[in-house]
């Protein structure tokens, strides 16, 4: 009721001179199913928090995964100060900028973890009334862009000083860096058009998009490279265009990592296609439904918790109140 009244609010505040796309920045009513779904899926997380703002199992305790939790709390559009999952979120939140080295920026573990985690610290920044986010946020920007400039491929691998580079890790790097810029962090442009570069160098005749060239590529690859194109404002070009053509042909449908995959595969048919998110979402509601275990939690060979917020952030675009999921 208060996300409604607040969205009532704004809208009488807006003139059309403004010249906002209110269709696509306030959602249609959120499906009953999904808002159960959802709910019990963001209270098996706080069941199973630790008191140091991590979980316990599988990859749980890494900071990426903490990152994707904070996310997948944060989406739902509850107050992030004082709403029902305010201390799960602060202690989260906690929990990374104490495992930020204060010389270095970098949050740790891999730059997988580290992308993670930069991107929950840029969409809480402004949301989430802790002053320490700002500088952090800066200092783990600073971190991925000086990594890269040592990358004789102008991109990232697991290593911060990997002399070469793959499209997963990099997909982290690059959204955290748009979605930091998205929040008012200066990111050089330089670095985002090398990221960028990179991107269409793994990219086939067929529009999919590889692991480290344009060999053997598959949905969740290209669909990592369509957000970040989209991202990074390359939507009409012909790399993004391609991307999503191949997309559609399969439907989205190789499912080469669950829920890693479904968290990239929503946002790129929502950026990309809006009628053929609408079947993917459907579709994806009819999958999550069937496979939440009773607890609320998802569950697969990276851990519950990762699962568990994957999963629910492939739902999070049927509310679309995280800055990095406006289209």
């Amino acid at each position: 009721m208060k996300r409604l009244l607040l969205m009532i609010v704004i809208l009488m505040a807006l003139s059309p001179a403004q010249g906002v796309d209110l269709v696509s920045r306030f959602p249609d009513p959120v499906p009953t199913e999904v808002e159960a779904m959802y709910v019990k899926g963001l209270n098996a997380l706080v069941q199973f928090q630790q008191r140091a703002g991590n979980w316990n199992d599988g990859e749980g305790g890494g900071p990426g995964v903490v990152g994707l939790a904070i996310l997948a709390m944060l989406a739902h559009g509850d107050d992030p100060n004082d709403g029902p999952y305010s201390l799960p979120i602060k202690r989260g939140l906690d929990f990374l900028l104490h495992q930020q080295s204060t010389s270095t920026g970098y949050i740790g573990g891999t730059m997988y973890h580290h992308g993670f985690a930069t991107l929950a610290l840029a969409e809480a920044y402004g949301a989430v009334d802790d002053k320490r986010i700002g500088p952090a946020l800066k200092r783990a920007v600073d971190f991925i862009t000086s990594s890269q400039e040592q990358n004789p491929r102008g991109a990232w691998r697991y290593s911060p000083d990997s002399q070469d580079a793959d499209t997963t890790v990099s997909g982290a790097q690059m959204v955290a860096l748009l979605a930091a810029r998205n929040a008012g962090i200066p990111v050089a442009e330089d670095a985002v058009q090398k990221g960028v570069k990179f991107f269409l160098t793994c990219q086939g005749s067929d529009g999919g998009i590889g692991y480290t060239s344009s060999g053997d590529p598959n949905d969740t690859r290209t669909a990592i490279g369509a957000l970040v194109l989209v991202l990074a404002r390359q939507k009409d070009g012909r790399g993004y265009q391609a991307a999503v053509q191949y997309l559609r042909g399969s439907g989205g449908g190789r499912n080469d990592y669950p829920f890693y995959h479904e968290y990239y595969a929503a946002q790129a048919f929502f950026h990309g296609d809006p009628e053929a998110w609408q079947q993917w979402n459907a579709a994806n509601i009819r999958r999550l439904a069937t496979t939440q275990g009773a607890d609320g939690a998802w569950t697969g060979n990276h851990g519950r918790t990762f699962c568990t917020s994957a999963a629910l952030l492939s739902l999070a675009l049927n509310y679309r109140f995280l800055p990095i999921y406006e289209r």
